[in-house]
């Protein structure tokens, strides 16, 4: 692989230094050898209080682990990469929580044989040009982009949330943690590969870039680009980054030309690693996420060729009867729904051990999101509400609650729509579904009815009291129920005695419709909030139309809570579980007859 690389960073009329940093590194390795060839790296901080630290750190760390590094997997690599930037940022940062939460956005070009494996987080950019055609490879991990993905209204100008619409939704430096998926695809010769910062493509459009990187050598479209975005009066630093690919070579003897050659069965069937495949369809590439009961890998069903995200319990749980029975019940329920809103389960007919297969997400969950701009503006609180609405309409058609409805089980995915995911303590109140061992009537504590505090089974209005608390906090931009001393049995006390602090008295600029709807469907009494989730999205549709009750004048100050309380508390929760599993026991063995 022949490369010819160029680049160039400014500050721009505006700044008085330059906050961005560039990185590339190429092998001495002749091109006819194989393995890795270079990396490309841009990293652009939002914080403008220091020069190009936090940028210098991010590549550096970046460039430190490709370097060295003797990982075969390019596209784990590429991961590694990014967790190595954000652990040095967050080193770098350290109590400076401005600059924490400002984010850094970072772009990552690795050039592999005949690969070209990428990855992007914020609001750098990645163009290729291939053939006269320019390709956005990268999703701009901005406020704006998410609302125009989602195809969500205008939003007001004097909404000062919504004037924040550049803000940053993903960002290394910011979060505990980040993810990236990296990505594949085929080099070609002649391809042009182009980084940048929005310092540059917030001046200049696609069209102009890809004439002018068409017409002009790598070095000279750096230096017109730079100085088109300037004399138009960009307010920020601005960076850019091509390599072009001349001849590819030939690739090393033994290389790997697709997944098939990656293939290898785990030692004893139940170790699954990277590289491994499950039941010779289902090839590993990855571990997404790992939970206290399972491990969630990315992988590729080599029947469809389709990334696919496969969920294994960990093996000594599967002895569990209680496990066991809510494992089966969440794939049973998964693969019964189908619904454009909710996570689609691929169904495998023959399985050497449990386990579920199920469409991969690409994006951010609604709890990532809130993490990022902390309140969403009204208008598109009220939005994505209506479409969690529309799926959970769907959910309770079928006669299946969700139970576990919160941000974290809301995906926003990169093309503009939403899934619901998690369907572990869903609950059938019309089928039957997979029951062995007792399976507790639980959930997550800040997102629970009342009623689920108290134990009882709840119906289709629990899930209406969960998305009413996701509306608050989209709204507020805090929960409602939060002891400032993480008590959690605090907190739980608290909705089942009292109501939440008035959205308004918290934060202004909240319509008195948005707070109705939201006390409407938190109420505690489960026969005051709206009958239906469809009767909830009627609401969240036509704002104008909801009517004022005043119950921000009727709400009641929860009791205070005591410690002496908990175990009364403990108490009550443990004993109406255990008799609810008894009844559900003794139904089973009727059931079943002798």
């Amino acid at each position: 692989m022949e490369l010819t690389y160029a680049s160039l960073s400014s500050p721009g009329p505006a700044r008085e230094f330059n906050a961005d940093f560039l990185g590339f590194w190429e092998t001495e390795r002749r091109p006819e050898q194989g393995g890795r060839r270079a990396l490309l790296a841009l990293a652009d901080s939002g914080y403008a209080g220091t020069a190009d630290e936090p940028d210098r750190r991010a590549v550096d760390a970046a460039l430190a682990l490709f370097k060295e590094s003797s990982e075969a997997s390019t596209p784990q690599l590429v991961g590694r990469m990014f967790e190595a930037a954000h652990d040095a940022l967050r080193t770098l940062t350290g109590e400076r929580e401005e600059e924490r939460e400002a984010g850094t956005s970072l772009s990552l070009v690795a050039l592999e044989r005949d690969g070209i494996f990428f990855g992007n987080v914020g609001s750098t950019r990645i163009y290729l040009l291939r053939q006269g055609n320019l390709t956005r490879l990268s999703t701009d991990d901005t406020y704006l982009a998410m609302r125009e993905k989602m195809g969500l209204s205008g939003p007001d100008e004097t909404d000062p949330v919504a004037r924040r619409a550049t803000r940053l939704t993903r960002a290394l430096g910011r979060e505990a943690a980040v993810r990236v998926d990296a990505e594949r695809i085929a080099a070609q010769a002649g391809d042009l590969l182009l980084l940048c910062s929005d310092g540059l493509y917030g001046w200049v459009g696609d069209a102009e870039i890809a004439d002018c990187v068409t017409q002009l050598s790598p070095a000279r479209a750096c230096r017109q680009l730079v100085a088109l975005a300037e004399s138009r009066g960009t307010d920020d630093c601005l960076s850019i980054q091509l390599v072009k690919i001349g001849e590819l070579g030939e690739v090393a003897a033994g290389g790997e030309s697709g997944p098939e050659q990656q293939l290898r069965r785990p030692a004893g069937g139940y170790d699954l690693h990277p590289g491994d495949t499950l039941d010779e369809r289902f090839l590993l590439t990855e571990v997404i996420a790992e939970s206290g009961m399972a491990t969630l890998y990315k992988g590729i069903d080599l029947v469809t060729r389709q990334e696919v995200a496969v969920k294994v319990p960990f093996l000594h749980l599967e002895s569990s009867p209680a496990f066991y029975s809510r494992f089966v019940r969440e794939g049973e329920i998964g693969a019964s729904l189908d619904h454009p809103y909710l996570l689609k389960f691929v169904e495998v007919e023959h399985k050497s051990r449990p386990y579920h297969v199920m469409e991969y997400l690409k994006g951010q969950t609604l709890a990532q999101l809130l993490k990022g701009v902390r309140r969403l503006p009204e208008k598109d609180a009220l939005a994505i509400a209506a479409r969690v609405c529309d799926a959970l309409t769907y959910m309770h058609e079928q006669e299946i609650i969700h139970r576990d409805l919160k941000p974290q089980n809301v995906m926003m995915c990169q093309d503009g729509t939403i899934r619901i995911f998690d369907f572990g303590i869903a609950k059938s109140i019309g089928r039957r579904f997979t029951f062995a061992g007792f399976t507790p009537n639980v959930g997550t504590p800040e997102y629970m009815a009342p009623e689920q505090v108290l134990g009882k089974r709840g119906d289709r209005r629990t899930d209406v009291y969960s998305l009413g608390v996701m509306l608050y906090e989209m709204l507020v931009g805090e929960r409602p129920f939060v002891d400032p001393r993480g008590d959690v049995f605090a907190a739980m006390n608290a909705r089942v005695t009292g109501d939440p602090p008035a959205p308004r008295k918290v934060r202004s600029g909240i319509s008195e419709q948005a707070e109705e709807i939201v006390l409407h469907a938190m109420e505690r009494d489960p026969k005051k909030r709206h009958p239906s989730a469809s009767a909830l999205r009627e609401e969240l549709e036509h704002p104008e139309q909801v009517a004022l009750t005043g119950r921000w004048q009727r709400l009641k100050t929860p009791s205070k809570w005591r410690r002496y309380w908990k175990s009364g508390l403990l108490l009550t929760v443990t004993l109406s579980a255990v008799l609810y599993g008894l009844i559900r026991l003794v139904l089973l063995i009727l059931h079943r007859g002798p």
